[in-house]
Parts: structure tokens; C-alpha cells; sequence
């Protein structure tokens, strides 16, 4: 991993709500995380094994918002309201409604499911994860667009469960 591809992390997290980062390659880990003076951090296992600051013109340091006052919301189906289900989203990545551009939305308003149906998928560190309505009942509302960036907890479909 080069310097400018390390940028490339940083202007990602800058344009993001993520506290922290991690990825480890062969021979190297690099951790980058917001510190709570709000200055990012960067931990590099190869070369120096300190905590540096990085440079504040390459990242303004923004405030983390959680959408709960104590914990992140649980991942998987969450009742809110009678009868209506949201599939939650279990990790931080890209939303795709479909295994392609050309192909059909896995989960469409209207679209019963079940269980075990395919409803996303959502990509992490270049995995491809498939999402799972994790409920029986019938999709009233897709909440996330196609190759947009979700959160841990984040909202996905609106199900009538049943």
C-alpha cells in the first residue's frame, strides 16, 4: 500500500461517518481511526509503531453521529411499528439491489419474501455479502439506492410482515 492510496482511504472517510478503519496486506497493517480530540490517527505496523496525526488539510476531522443515544441499532429485522418490519443492514459497505446493472432488483416494492430470501447485497473490503430479508412478508419500500454507501444498523426495506 502507497502513500496515495492511503489518501485515497482518508478522503473516504472524510466524505463518511466512519470512526474507523482497518485493513492488513501481507507484511503491513494500517489502522486509521478519529480520535476523541477529534484529530485522526494513522497506525502503520511497518516502519514506526506510533500513533502519527495526520495532517489536518488532508482530513477535517468531523463529529461521529449515531443515530441512538447509547449503542447502534442491531443488525437484521427490527420491529418499529404494527405489523412493519425494517431489514437493517449488518455491516458498513456499498447497497446493490441487484447482482448486476442489467439484471432485475433482488427485492422490489411489492416482492414477498421470506426467511431465507435474497433481498441485497452489500459490499465490504471487495466481498460481496448477501443480504437476507431475514422475514416472511411482503417488501413495502426500498429504502436505500442502488450503489449508495450504508451504515451498521442503517435501514434497507420496509417489510409488511405476514
Amino acid at each position: 500500500m502507497d502513500l496515495k492510496q492511503i489518501k485515497q482511504i482518508i478522503e473516504l472517510m472524510k466524505r463518511s461517518e466512519l470512526s474507523e478503519f482497518a485493513v492488513e496486506e501481507e507484511g503491513f497493517k494500517l489502522k486509521i481511526r478519529r480520535g476523541g480530540s477529534g484529530a485522526p490517527l494513522v497506525s502503520s505496523s511497518r516502519g514506526s509503531n506510533s500513533d502519527f496525526p495526520v495532517n489536518e488539510s488532508v482530513l477535517a476531522a468531523q463529529p461521529v453521529t449515531s443515530s441512538t443515544a447509547t449503542s447502534p441499532a442491531p443488525a437484521g429485522p427490527a420491529k418499529e411499528e404494527e405489523g412493519i418490519i425494517y431489514v437493517k443492514s449488518p455491516m458498513v459497505g456499498t447497497f446493490y439491489r441487484a447482482a448486476s446493472p442489467e439484471s432485475k432488483a433482488f427485492a422490489e416494492t411489492g416482492t414477498k419474501v421470506t426467511e431465507t430470501s435474497l433481498v441485497c447485497i452489500i459490499e465490504a473490503m471487495k466481498i460481496m455479502n448477501e443480504i437476507q430479508a431475514e422475514i416472511k412478508g411482503t417488501v413495502v419500500e426500498a429504502l436505500v439506492e442502488n450503489g449508495q454507501p450504508v451504515e451498521y444498523g442503517q435501514r434497507l426495506f420496509k417489510v409488511k410482515q405476514g
